[in-house]
Parts: C-alpha cells; structure tokens; sequence
C-alpha cells in the first residue's frame, strides 16, 4: 500500500507539471494570435473606433483559449489516470519489476521482453532470434536482389549490395526487414541497368543527384548504336565460398550459460558501480535466457585495512540485486591481485595489511632467476609458514572462505550460489605466474620457472637431499628468459635437459609443488563450504603445445612433455576433493592460431581434447570459459563443438560454459544476436537459420 501510494502521489505531481506546462503553451498560442496592422490601414480605424478600444471580436477568441485549455487539461488528467491504471495492474497482476516513477518506456520495454524481444539499455529494440531468424534469413540473402522502380532493370544488383563477411552473421550485418525479400538472382552474369547520353536526363533535373529512380524517356538512335546497346553486358558478381554446415543442437543436453560481471562491478569502498546500468543490462541478458552471473570476490577489497576485518557489504547489495532478478551466481575466492594481464582495466591489489608485511619480507611473492619479485599472489611456500601476522598463507585463505559462508548462509540455503571458485595461483588459476607481462612477457615466450624465493628453495633443498643428490638443489641455469623459444635453450630444446635426469626430477617437484598446494586449499575450501559446488580454473596455455618439451607448460607447473600425462594427477586431487574443472581457450582454434603466430606452435584443439578426457577419465565435471573475448559466430560454433562432443559413446559433456565477459561491446547488435543464438544451442534449443 505504501508503495502504491507514493505511486499515486508521483502520477499527481506529474499531472500538476503536465498540466502547467499545457497552461505555459496555451499561453504562448494566445500571444501568437495577435497581427500586426498598419495604423494608416482602413482596418486599424476600424479597430480603434469599437467600443473600449479593444480588437474587434477580441474577447469571443480568449473565451474559445479558455475553453480548448480546459478541454486539454481534461485529456491530459484522463490519460495520466489511464497510465497510473495500467502501472498499478502490471505491478500487482503481471509481476513486473517496475518501479514506482515508471514511465511508459519501462512499461512497453517490459511488455515487449515478455513477447519475446530484446530491448537494449539504450532503447534498440529488435526481434529475439528464436522470432526473427525466418524472417530475417529470408531478408538477406548472399545476392540479392532490391526492389526498383517501374523504369529499373529488374535483373540489377544495387550498388550498396553488400556481401556477408566471414565471422558475421548475415542477420546481424543488417536491419531485420519485416517485408517480403526479393527473390535472388539464379545465375552469376546479370545485365546492369543502362543508361546512354541520350536517355540520360540532365543533372540538373535529378534529385539528390541520383539518376537511379527517373523514368528513362526513349530518344530514336541510329540502328547500328542501337544494336550495340542492345547486347547484354555481362558483370561477374564475384563468388563468396559458403559457411561451414553447422551442427544441430536441438535436443542435445541442457548446459547452463553464466556471464562474468566487470572485474570491478564492487569497488574498494563496497559499492556496487553504476548499479541501475548493471540492472537493466542483467534484465537483457536475463530475457536472452542467461542463466546467471559470475563475481569476483576480491581478497584485497574486502579484507583490505587489518586481519579478518571483512567488508561484504558491496558484495551483499549486488546479490540481492541478482537474486531480485532470477539469477544464479557462481563465486570466485580471488586470492590474487588485479591489474597487469590481459583483460585486467582496473587496479585491485593485495591487502595493504599483506603489502606491508612483503616489504620487510618480499620472499612471502614468487620469485624469478633473477629475482624479481611477483606481488600477483603469494609464493606457496608460505602455505604452512606463519609469516602473516601468526598465520600461514592457507589459515588466511580458510578464514576468508569461512567468513564468506556464514555471511551469504541464505544464499547458499536458497540455491542462489551455484558454485565456488577456489582461487589457487596467478590470475585466480591453478598455476606459477610464468608469464607476467609485468616483466616484459609477450605472446608466445616460453616464460620462467618461478621458484627463486627462500621458502621454495628450501623445499627444493628437501627433495633434493631426499633423493642422495644435493647437488640438484637448484633451478635450471639454460632455460632461457621470458620470450625465449625452446629450441633456442638447452633445457627445452629437442633432446635437452628438461628429459635429464635432473631435468625430470626438477620438473617432478615443481609440479608436485603445486598439486600440494591445490590439496591443502582445497581440503580447507571443501570444510568451509561444506557439501557446496566447488570448483577450480586451469589455464589453457596452449602455445608450443606441438614441440616435445611442452615449454611453456612446463614453466607453468604443467608437467606436460610429449611422453607424459601433466593433467591426470590434477584430475586425480580434483576428484579427492569433489571439486569440477573450469578450462579455458574453448573458442581457439589451431588453424586460426596457426594463421596469426605460426612460430608459437600451438595446439589449443589438441590441449582442450586433452585436459577434458583426462577430467572425465577420472570421473569429475568439466565445466569451461573462453579465453579471449568472443563475438563471431565461427568462436561459439568451436565452444558448442566442445560443451557437447559429436558421436560421444558416454554421453559426456559440459556441466557449464561462463562467458568472458560482459561488455558494451557485447551489447552490439551483431554480436548480441550471436550470442543469443549461441545460448539457445547450448541449452539444446532449435534455430531457425541453421547453416545446414
């Protein structure tokens, strides 16, 4: 009642300001009326010789003024009531989330999500694919042909005929027409409309400049000429090589769709940013059937000043406002800082409580030959020291997840939170920080070992002496630098050191080094949350995938050469733990990695089949990301390839795909078409213009 009050007392305030400006204009008509005469005129003595001196019929014509601005007020208070009717009904009967000041925009915005339409935070408004793709493939069509006036050759291609481009659907290219599309042409050689100098008009008498609609009025030529202009002129439109076929999805198994929110959607000061902007994009994507949304709960924002001081309160506005919407939420345990990668447009860093602490004891960061220092995110071999303020690196972690639980406890009891993402390394992935653009890597450097810090050197020490030889109690001194190539190392060249027997013990507790730690955050993240969904992100690094080393697997943790499986014993703690598998670079393809970096010898196709069959091998769920950002049609087309395996004897597929991410670009009008089409495949829905 409270709320249907205020609604009536705005809809009264608007009506007073409509109906003063409505006095305001009828105002300025009635000064409008007034002429000007002549003085000298017949007219004017006229005029000054009636009674009072006033205009002849002056006072008949503010009467009727009076009358037509009360007439106008009654229209206008009749249809702000028939507003405030239709506002009340949607409210309380259609379950419309509409505000209170809600104006007609929002009222038919919500009418045409609720047919199927997607309308856009600015206004566009356009048919959903499932509604439009036969209408709008019947649209345009590779040549075509336009409609033309009487005089026009019926066989010409338009000028601005434009031909689809590869990675953009013909759809998207251009507006939906809601007309009959012409009929194409059947052969490649048509004749182009002619005109001569003698039927062509003058320029002068052409509008616009632009012959192309003027009847063409017939002049005599000589029957020579005229013969000659009478043989076709043959054009050869060129040809354009069809799109692949395409798979039907329709009827293949569900796979949720879940899109990640800006990095920083909270700020440090706990304040969800531009959130009436992330409410009407969520409700777009929402209507485009996305199933919910992944956060960023950063370590560095919420536990920033002192230890286990935790400000959740930004995180706590932002769920309720996906949970007001529908939405499931899939929630990252960032450990690490932002800023310094790909995709990273903002700066969040470690706690300044744990910054403090690195500088009196930087060997608490990663570690390189050289030593320079990797402030990203913690060195593992801190998780059992207690170098931050009386706790070890994984307490610190348990204490965050354990306050995150009890905080979100309704969240989790009403199924909100879907899923928890255990940030465990760089980039909140399971892996060293061997390639930090922050040190001057670039695409595709081999990158380095990072294990220079005193905690794992000691533990390097430990293994070393383990085994009866000491003298292994070091790192690599020929694995290169950061944008080396393999074959340009004697670690990693063919037949190098890497397949030693100090290169495999090297390389075994390197590895290993990082399964321990992904096995004691992992023991702690399954106590905290219980029987919660967890799971854990893996990097696809997929460049010199092709060469025996496997270079820049190795620098990252993955002990992955040509004669061994690096993926099983992370499946194998995954599996211990319950915990699913997110994999990214499901959208590359190696023919196109092939094209753009063909020294990088990547193999992102042959990885992906890799680390997917060793997760279901060892019986956990696969659930995936794209890498880079995705817009084409020919990127979704290989991520559905991937979610749902053709002619697979078991069956297996994706638990989840999420999106990277949301984006003004997104919300293009080609790529926002693609992506809708996209999420209805992976949820097994048909479409209509399948490329068959």
């Amino acid at each position: 009642m409270q709320q249907a009050g205020a609604g009536q007392a705005d809809e009264d305030e608007d009506e007073e300001m409509g109906v003063k400006e409505e006095e305001e204009e009828d105002g300025d008509e009635e000064e409008d009326d007034g002429y000007y005469m002549d003085p000298r005129s017949p007219a004017a003595a006229a005029v000054v010789s009636t009674p009072g001196g006033g205009r002849a019929g002056g006072i008949p014509n503010r009467r009727r003024a009076r009358e037509e601005k009360e007439r106008t007020k009654m229209r206008e208070r009749q249809r702000r009531a028939i507003t405030g009717r239709i506002l009340a009904g949607l409210r309380q009967h259609g379950n419309y989330s509409l505000r209170a000041r809600a104006d007609i925009n929002e009222v038919i915005a919500a009418l045409a999500r609720e047919a199927g339409w997607v309308v856009l935070p600015d206004g566009t408004t356009f048919p959903s694919s499932s509604s439009s793709a036969a209408v709008a493939a019947q649209s345009v069509r590779p040549v075509m042909v336009a409609a033309a006036p009487p005089s026009a050759n019926p066989l010409a291609l338009p000028a601005s005929a434009a031909l689809p481009l590869r990675g953009i659907a013909p759809v998207a290219a251009r507006p939906i027409s809601h007309r009959a599309a012409p009929a194409p042409v059947s052969g490649l050689l048509v004749s182009p409309p002619r005109a001569t100098a003698a039927s062509r008009p003058p320029a002068d008498d052409v509008p616009d400049g632009n012959s192309s609609h003027l009847l063409a009025v017939p002049v005599p030529m000589d029957p020579a000429a005229a013969a000659a202009e009478d043989a076709p002129v043959a054009k050869q439109v060129p040809d354009v090589a069809p799109r692949p076929p395409e798979r039907d999805f329709a009827g293949t198994p569900y796979v949720p769709v879940y899109i990640m929110l800006p990095l920083g959607v909270v700020n440090g000061n706990g304040e969800v940013v531009d959130a009436d902007e992330l409410v009407g994009q969520l409700r777009v994507f929402k209507a485009a059937g996305v199933d919910g949304v992944m956060v960023d709960c950063w370590w560095g924002n919420v536990e920033a000043h002192r230890p286990q001081e935790y400000n959740w309160t930004g995180y706590r506005r932002l769920f309720q406002m996906i949970r007001e919407l529908k939405l499931k939420l899939q929630v990252v345990m960032s450990f690490h800082e932002c800023g310094g990668n790909v995709g990273d447009d903002i700066s969040i860093p470690l706690p300044h409580w744990v910054i403090e602490i690195g500088r009196s004891n930087p060997d608490i960061y990663f570690t390189d030959r050289a030593g320079r220092r990797n402030t990203e995110c913690l060195s593992w071999g801190i998780d059992k020291e207690r170098v931050l303020q009386g706790r070890t690196a994984v307490e610190v972690y348990f204490d965050f997840m354990r306050s995150f639980r009890v905080e979100f406890d309704e969240y989790f009891e009403d199924g909100i939170i879907s899923e928890i993402e255990i940030g465990l390394g760089a980039c909140g992935e399971l892996r060293y920080p061997s390639y930090p653009a922050k040190h001057g890597w670039k695409y595709p450097g081999i990158g380095e070992f990072q294990c220079y810090d005193r905690y794992l050197q000691k533990s390097l020490r430990k293994a070393a002496e383990a085994r009866g030889h000491t003298i292994w109690a070091r790192g690599p001194d020929n694995a290169g630098h950061y944008n080396s190539e393999p074959n340009l190392t004697g670690f990693f060249c063919d037949g190098g050191d890497y397949d030693s027997y100090y290169g495999r013990f090297f390389l075994s507790w390197y590895s290993q080094t990082l399964v321990d730690h992904a096995d004691r955050v992992l023991m702690l993240a399954r106590l905290a949350f219980e029987d919660s969904n967890i799971a854990v992100k893996v990097s696809g690094v997929h460049w010199w995938y092709k060469t025996a080393s496997h270079a820049a697997e190795l620098t990252a943790g993955f002990y992955n050469p040509c004669n061994r499986d690096g993926y099983a014993p992370i499946a194998a703690v995954l599996k211990k733990y319950d915990a699913a598998l997110n994999f990214t670079c499901v959208e590359l393809r190696t023919m196109d990695q092939h094209e753009v970096y063909p020294e990088a010898f990547a193999d992102p196709e042959g990885l992906v089949w890799q680390v997917l069959n060793a997760a279901w091998d060892a019986g956990i769920q696969v659930a995936s990301e794209n890498a880079l950002p995705c817009y084409d049609r020919d990127g979704f087309n290989k991520i559905l390839e991937n979610a749902k395996p053709l002619n697979d004897p078991d069956g297996r597929h994706l638990f989840g795909f999420t999106y990277l991410r949301l984006s003004k670009v997104l919300f293009e009008r080609p790529n926002f078409f693609e992506f809708e089409r996209f999420v209805k495949r992976m949820h097994g829905e048909a479409v209509l213009d399948l490329q068959v």
